[in-house]
C-alpha cells in the first residue's frame, strides 16, 4: 500500500466520528432506540457497539501486534456485548464521544507508525494471520457498514409523520 493511500485510509478512519454524529443528530429519542427487526441494532446500539469493538477490539489489537510476536488476538462478539450491556439504556452523546476520542488515540498511534510497524502480524480469531494494515482495513469495512446501516435507518419512513 502506498503511502498516500496509507494516509487515506487514516484519514477516513479519522472521518468517521463526525460521519456517524451527522447520521444521528436530530433524531427523536423513539427513533434513537428503534430497530427494523430482532437481528438488527438501533441507533444507540451501534454506536455503543463502534465504541466497544473500536476500545476492546481495534485499539487492543493494534496495542498486543505492536508489542507481542505474532499474538492471538480474540474475536469480539458484538451481539452479546449488546445484550450484557444494556446498550438500548446507555447515552448516545456519551457513547459517541467515547467512540470518538477512543478513534482519535488510535489515528494518532496509527500515524507515528512506520512501515516495518505496520507489517507486524497477530492472529485474528476466526480470520487467521492480519497485519496493521489488514487491521485499517478491516476497520474502514467495519465502519462502512455501520455507516450503511445508520444511513438506512435515518432514511427509513417515520410512521408518525
Amino acid at each position: 500500500m502506498p503511502p498516500e493511500d496509507l494516509q487515506d485510509l487514516i484519514d477516513d478512519l479519522t472521518q468517521t466520528p463526525q460521519r456517524v454524529a451527522s447520521l444521528v443528530k436530530d433524531l427523536s429519542e423513539p427513533d434513537l432506540r428503534a430497530r427494523n427487526s430482532s437481528e438488527e441494532f438501533s441507533v444507540v446500539e451501534n454506536v455503543c457497539h463502534l465504541r466497544d469493538i473500536e476500545i476492546e477490539g481495534y485499539t487492543q489489537r493494534i496495542v498486543k501486534i505492536l508489542r507481542e510476536n505474532n499474538p492471538l488476538l480474540p474475536d469480539i462478539d458484538g451481539s452479546r456485548l449488546a445484550v450484557e450491556r444494556e446498550y438500548q439504556s446507555q447515552n448516545l452523546s456519551e457513547a459517541l464521544q467515547a467512540f470518538a476520542d477512543a478513534r482519535k488515540r488510535n489515528t494518532q498511534t496509527l500515524k507515528g507508525l512506520v512501515a516495518e510497524q505496520l507489517d507486524r502480524e497477530g492472529t485474528l480469531e476466526g480470520v487467521g494471520s492480519v497485519t496493521i494494515r489488514g487491521l485499517l482495513l478491516m476497520m474502514r469495512d467495519h465502519d462502512a457498514d455501520h455507516i450503511r446501516e445508520l444511513s438506512s435507518i435515518r432514511e427509513r419512513p417515520n410512521p408518525d409523520n
